[in-house]
């Protein structure tokens, strides 16, 4: 008599059960992932855009200036200045990725846009 190898249909569905469960955990944790790597990217083009912008009026003796130059836009986000005054801006980034909406950032510091809440802004 030859002894048979290989798995029983009982082991292959137990583990195909396994990899689903673990499936069903991983996927939505990548996607919470991926959009958190998503927020950081916009929150990381305002600080340096602002940076400049503070750079700028350092140069421009006291004065913020709208032709500031901006740091290039990403995959997930663009940059744009508005309302630039001598003691004022708002920086506004624009989600063009995973993500829809907005981050802005003021010279005030004061930090929004409808993404705010979503990215711990």
């Amino acid at each position: 008599m030859r002894k048979q190898t290989g798995f029983t249909l009982i082991e292959l569905m137990i583990t195909i059960v396994i990899i689903g469960i673990l499936a069903a955990i991983a996927i939505p944790q990548y996607g919470a992932y991926v959009n958190r790597a998503a927020c950081e990217d916009g929150k990381s083009l305002l600080m340096q855009a602002s940076a400049n912008m503070e750079r700028s009026r350092a140069q421009n003796n006291g004065a913020y200036n709208a032709n500031a130059p901006m740091p290039g836009n990403t995959e997930e986000f663009q940059v744009a200045v508005a309302n630039v005054t001598a003691s004022a801006y708002t920086l506004t980034a624009t989600a063009r990725g995973r993500l829809n909406g907005t981050l802005t950032l003021t010279a005030a510091n004061q930090r929004g846009g409808n993404l705010a809440g979503q990215c711990n802004f």
